[in-house]
């Protein structure tokens, strides 16, 4: 859509605006008026049904783990025991009163989003799917919240607890505190909580007018030139919805805010423990109040700084020379620019920026590695390093390692090992689709994933495996324990440099240990659980493809030798037929 220039084109454009939007919001409502209930119904007693149900489990289990760990030291666990029972305590009628406001959020925004979707897409029929979407699909991502819910309940917490209790490393010291300390941490501690929740709440409330309408402001500049997130004609839509619940946004800061305080004042304790100093954490307790205030002026885009006062709260605290250099360059150079740009909205020079990069979501990027996953399972498959009472045993028991952690980690390592051989910069994930550091999600989760396989990739750049090591490492990650270099030496590895095995297994490990952590994703844990299914499915097909054919060859085979009849050419040239068209169903499955 062309974007509208002038003063009376912009106005045209928002007043033309208006009754569109009002339609559509409407609709929107009545959708939601109807399913909204069976969402927070779903949601609201399926959550609420999994929470109370284990809760006795997850209290005892709780303080079994915590009380055998080896990562906590004496005077620490008996802190984390005692103040345990408040969370543990409240954990069920938090999760009941989120889950029911979830539900209510959920089967509101859904169907109202889903409209406004359906009016941006191309669809031929957009009116019917403005009335259909968002109801149907709305009661399923009911079901799904439930399912990905339990799934954290009853597998997530259950591995977070398995792994505090597992052995420590011989070189790891566990976690301790000071009982001379303590006293001043909890001293600090409740001060600061007493002190720093009004203090941030009122610094809070008093930016709160400065939040909304700035992002009035902006959205409604976007919104009349077409600028920023409203340039793309399927993004209109969405712009007076999104006006119209910006003061929600601004109320969800708010309380996120007033919550984050609480924490905030507590972190004062760990300041005492770290500096031994009672001084520094009622330093710390004054100065965490001017840097919420500098940092919410920093997302308001309003004055630097902040006029409340900062003690210094820690004994190493001084500026690095280096960044006084940046930071004065920077500030001649943003001088040097003048007063012009500084009326340019931020929307127009984001835009200018981002545009040029393809910038990629999580999703797509999760949907590429289950991708991988399928097509690495079927190969591992038909070479026999996964078989069918593997996936069997997955499916029944739901915790096969075969499964869940080496067939992803061999996945990954192919992709890195791809990534290797056609000597790109990032990481080849899927067809014409490479990941770099520069088109990754902005999602600190995902950059906590995709870090580390930078590193491992220029590694295995490093080492240079041939062609031999790398058919080899596929055996090794399926079968093998890769805990030692020693667990190699009957595998028929080429290389017999033992630090060059240490290296690949360091990898290995640290693969399997970053699939670990992402298994306990709750929708990462369905999807592979839907992929495991496929796997198995595909897998009875092509069982059941060879015996068909094998019978009818053998059936073939005895008709010839009892009736004796016929020219064997003919019996030859119709076998030979028969398992040709044979051949291309199993190629087909």
């Amino acid at each position: 859509m062309e974007v509208p220039s002038g003063l009376l084109a912009k106005l045209w454009s928002f007043v033309s605006f208006i009754p569109f939007f009002s339609l559509l919001f409407i609709l929107g409502l009545l959708k939601a008026a109807i399913i909204g209930p069976v969402a927070v119904a779903i949601i609201g007693s399926g959550n609420s049904a999994v929470v109370i149900g284990l809760w006795p489990a997850h209290f005892i289990w709780t303080y079994f783990s915590v009380a055998r760990t080896k990562r906590l030291g004496l005077a620490l666990k008996i802190v984390v025991l005692v103040s345990m029972i408040v969370p543990l305590g409240l954990w069920p009628v938090v999760a009941v009163a989120g889950s029911i406001l979830g539900g209510i959020g959920y089967g509101v925004f859904a169907p109202l989003i889903a409209t406004f979707q359906a009016a941006g897409q191309n669809a031929i029929d957009k009116c019917y799917h403005c009335f259909a979407d968002g109801c149907l699909s709305t009661i399923k991502g009911s079901c799904t919240v439930v399912v990905d819910f339990t799934d954290f309940c009853f597998h997530s917490y259950f591995s977070y607890m398995d792994e505090l209790s597992e052995k420590m490393p011989p070189d790891e010291k566990p976690m301790d505190v000071k009982l001379m300390k303590l006293p001043g941490c909890l001293l600090v501690g409740l001060i600061g909580m007493l002190v720093d929740v009004p203090l941030i709440t009122v610094v809070t409330l008093w930016k709160s007018p400065y939040m909304l309408f700035r992002g009035w402001k902006r959205l409604f500049e976007d919104l009349i030139g077409r600028e920023g997130p409203f340039l793309e004609t399927v993004c209109v839509p969405f712009a007076g919805l999104a006006i119209l619940l910006w003061p929600l946004a601004v109320v969800g800061a708010v309380v996120g805010a007033i919550i984050a305080s609480f924490f905030l004042g507590l972190y004062g304790g760990v300041i005492v423990h770290q500096e031994d100093s009672l001084h520094m954490g009622f330093s710390y307790i004054i100065s965490v109040v001017s840097l919420f205030d500098e940092y919410v002026n920093d997302l308001l885009y309003v004055r630097e700084g902040s006029c409340l006062p900062r003690l210094r709260y820690r004994r190493n605290m001084d500026r690095n020379p280096e960044i006084e250099k940046v930071d004065d360059n920077c500030c001649n150079e943003l001088e040097s620019k003048g007063q012009a740009s500084s009326t340019q909205l931020i929307s127009e020079n984001s835009r200018t920026l981002k545009w040029p990069i393809q910038q990629y979501r999580p999703m797509q990027v999760w949907d590429w590695l289950f991708k991988s996953y399928e097509v690495d399972g079927w190969i591992l498959l038909r070479d026999g390093l996964i078989t069918i009472k593997d996936i069997e045993e997955c499916i029944v028991k739901g915790n096969c390692k075969k499964l869940c952690i080496r067939l992803q980690a061999w996945s990954i390592l192919q992709c890195l090992l791809t990534s290797v051989k056609a000597d790109a910069s990032g990481i080849v994930i899927g067809d014409n689709a490479e990941l770099t550091r520069s088109n990754m999600p902005r999602d600190k989760v995902f950059e906590w994933f995709a870090g580390p396989l930078f590193v491992m990739k220029e590694q295995l750049k490093k080492l240079e495996l041939d062609e031999s090591e790398e058919a080899c490492l596929r055996k090794l990650v399926m079968e093998c324990k890769n805990e030692t270099p020693e667990d190699w030496n009957d595998s028929g590895y080429p290389s017999e440099d033992s630090v060059r095995r240490a290296q690949l297994q360091a990898i290995i490990r640290r693969l399997q240990g970053i699939v670990a952590s992402m298994s306990r994703i709750p929708t990462f844990r369905r999807r592979f659980r839907n992929l495991v299914k496929l796997l198995y499915i595909e897998a009875i097909q092509a069982d059941a493809s060879v015996h068909h054919i094998g019978g009818i060859l053998k059936a073939r085979l005895s008709g010839e030798r009892s009736s004796g009849k016929g020219s064997k050419k003919d019996g030859y040239e119709n076998d030979d037929a028969k398992g040709n068209k044979a051949n291309e169903n199993l190629d087909v499955v």
